[in-house]
C-alpha cells in the first residue's frame, strides 16, 4: 500500500505539499502513516513490517464515496436529520477520514479550525461530525476544545499556491506554473486582531498530561467520550488532541460537511 506521512505540526506543509499523494486523496482512499512509525530514511520501522496497519495515522479523504458501511452511515437518515436540525438546509460532504490514533505512537493534532481547510463564502459553513469508535480518554488522546472560540473569525486559510499551480490554481499548462514551489500554503487572515492565539498549528506550552496546565490556561477543556458518541462542532471552533500515550488505540470516523445552499466552495481549497 502506498503511503505518506501525515503531520499537523511545523512539518505539515512539507509533508502535504511536495507530492500529489495528498491532493489525489480528495476523491479516493489514501493511507497516511505516523511519522514515528518511519525511520530516518523514511522506511517503515522493523516492528511494523508485520503489522502495517499499526503504523497508520489516517485514511482519507473520500471514504464516503465508496459503497459500504461508511457510505451507508454518511447517507443515513440519522446523519441527514441531525444536520438539518442544526440548520444545514442542503448539507454536502466534501471530506471523510478514518483516524487511527494508534497506541503509543498516535501523534498530536495541533490547534486548528476546520474551516481553514474547508473554506466557503460568503460565510463559513463547515461542521465536523466526530464519531468515537473507541472510548476517547485523557490518556489516549481525546479531543480538547476552547469554548467560545466558535464565535471567533478564521485565523488562516490553507490554499493552493498560485506560484505552483499558476493563477488558474489547476494544472492547465498555461505556462505560469512553477512546480518547484510548494503546492499548498497557509494564508494568514487579519479578521481576528483582538484574539491572542499564539498556538495556531501548535500545542500550547506546558500541555503534558496528566496536569495539562497550559491547555487549561489557554482556555481549552477536554471532551472524553464513549465509543458510539458523536461530537458535532462548527468549523471555527479551536480544537486539538494530544498524542496517544496509552496502550489503547483511539479510532474515530469523521465527516466534514458544508452548506450547499447559497454558499460557494472556494476554488483555492486544496480539495477540488
Amino acid at each position: 500500500i502506498e503511503t505518506q506521512v501525515f503531520r499537523t505540526d511545523e512539518g505539515q506543509l512539507e509533508a502535504q505539499s511536495t507530492s500529489d499523494y495528498f491532493l489525489d486523496s480528495a476523491a479516493r482512499v489514501h493511507y497516511f502513516a505516523e511519522k514515528d512509525a518511519l525511520d530516518d530514511e523514511g522506511e517503515l520501522k522493523a516492528e511494523y513490517q508485520s503489522d502495517k496497519i499499526a503504523a497508520l495515522n489516517k485514511a482519507g479523504h473520500g471514504i464516503h464515496l465508496t459503497k459500504g458501511a461508511f457510505q451507508d452511515y454518511t447517507r443515513s437518515e440519522k446523519v441527514c436529520n441531525l444536520l438539518r436540525e442544526l440548520g444545514w438546509q442542503e448539507p454536502c460532504v466534501p471530506q471523510s477520514m478514518y483516524i487511527f490514533k494508534q497506541a503509543r505512537i498516535g501523534g498530536e493534532v495541533t490547534s486548528h479550525q476546520d474551516s481553514t481547510f474547508l473554506y466557503t463564502t460568503p460565510r463559513q459553513t463547515c461542521i465536523g461530525l466526530w464519531l468515537a469508535l473507541d472510548d476517547a480518554t485523557l490518556e489516549n488522546g481525546c479531543l480538547w476544545v476552547r469554548p467560545g472560540s466558535h464565535h471567533e473569525h478564521l485565523r488562516r486559510q490553507f490554499v493552493r499556491n498560485p506560484k505552483h499551480f499558476g493563477e488558474s490554481l489547476v494544472y492547465d499548462g498555461s505556462g505560469d506554473e512553477d512546480h518547484t514551489e510548494l503546492k499548498m500554503i497557509f494564508r494568514q487572515k487579519d479578521e481576528n486582531p483582538n484574539v491572542n492565539v499564539t498556538w495556531e498549528g501548535a500545542i500550547p506550552d506546558n500541555a503534558t498530561p496528566p496536569e495539562c496546565v497550559g491547555l487549561y490556561e489557554a482556555g481549552f477543556i477536554p471532551v472524553p467520550c464513549k465509543a458510539g458518541d458523536l461530537l458535532a462542532f462548527c468549523g471555527e471552533l479551536d480544537h486539538l488532541s494530544l498524542p496517544n500515550y496509552s496502550s489503547k488505540a483511539r479510532h474515530t470516523f469523521q465527516l466534514h460537511c458544508i452548506e450547499g445552499k447559497d454558499t460557494q466552495w472556494s476554488k483555492e481549497n486544496w480539495m477540488q
